[in-house]
């Protein structure tokens, strides 16, 4: 008998239930509806709730839009984290399962295979390619977070949130207290800066890596 759905149609319909609903308002019977069927029928697709979280991630990585290899790594890695963080920013109700849901499908791991061998084409390998690509990608999610954490409460703007924390303790928290308002009235390129000090770092890191330069500073 010839399936009445494709694991595609059932990674779409999650999606937009996680982008709609957050992560909570997806399940079994939540799915089944979206799909017009009966939550059993699911069952015969995927059997259990990890599985259906492991086809969101699958869905998110397969809409990253990846950007073709050239010979220039410092532009790859950065082309590739950039595509991160945008397909992070556009469904930010994924990102936990990025984060903490493990999978082996090829799509979902294309992206960090993307990134990792960028920097390979830059000479890092072993240890030294395996702490950049964490780092990279630390970065990405991590800004990608950040950004899209809002404020601490809904009636609250930047602008009072760095007046509350300026006005905490200024002698105590002499350099937060300086470094709330220019958080508040930042609208830059917040990642892109970001990425450039890490990408800088990389880049200037000597090769390999020494354990000794821990205690020097990496100077």
């Amino acid at each position: 008998m010839r399936a009445r759905f494709t694991l595609a149609d059932i990674q779409q319909h999650a999606l937009a239930i996680v982008d709609r609903d957050g992560l909570a308002g997806l399940t079994m019977r939540s799915l089944a509806a979206s799909l017009q069927t009966g939550p059993m029928t699911l069952y015969n697709y995927v059997d259990s709730r990890e599985a259906l979280e492991e086809l969101v991630v699958d869905a998110v990585s397969a809409l990253v839009e990846m950007p073709e290899p050239t010979d220039d790594w410092v532009a790859d890695t950065r082309a590739v984290a950039t595509a991160l963080w945008r397909t992070f920013r556009a469904h930010p109700a994924a990102i936990p399962l990025v984060l903490t849901r493990r999978t082996s499908s090829r799509a979902s791991l294309a992206p960090a295979e993307a990134l990792a061998a960028a920097l390979a084409r830059g000479g890092l390998d072993g240890v030294d390619l395996f702490v950049a690509f964490r780092t990279v990608s630390a970065f990405v999610m991590g800004i990608a977070q950040a950004e899209l954490a809002g404020r601490l409460s809904r009636e609250e703007d930047a602008g009072s949130a760095a007046q509350r924390v300026a006005a905490l303790a200024p002698d105590a928290l002499p350099t937060l207290s300086k470094l709330a308002p220019v958080g508040a009235a930042f609208t830059g390129q917040e990642f892109e800066r970001g990425l450039t000090v890490v990408l800088n770092g990389l880049v200037h890191t000597p090769r390999p890596f020494d354990s000794s330069d821990q205690a020097s500073g990496l100077s």
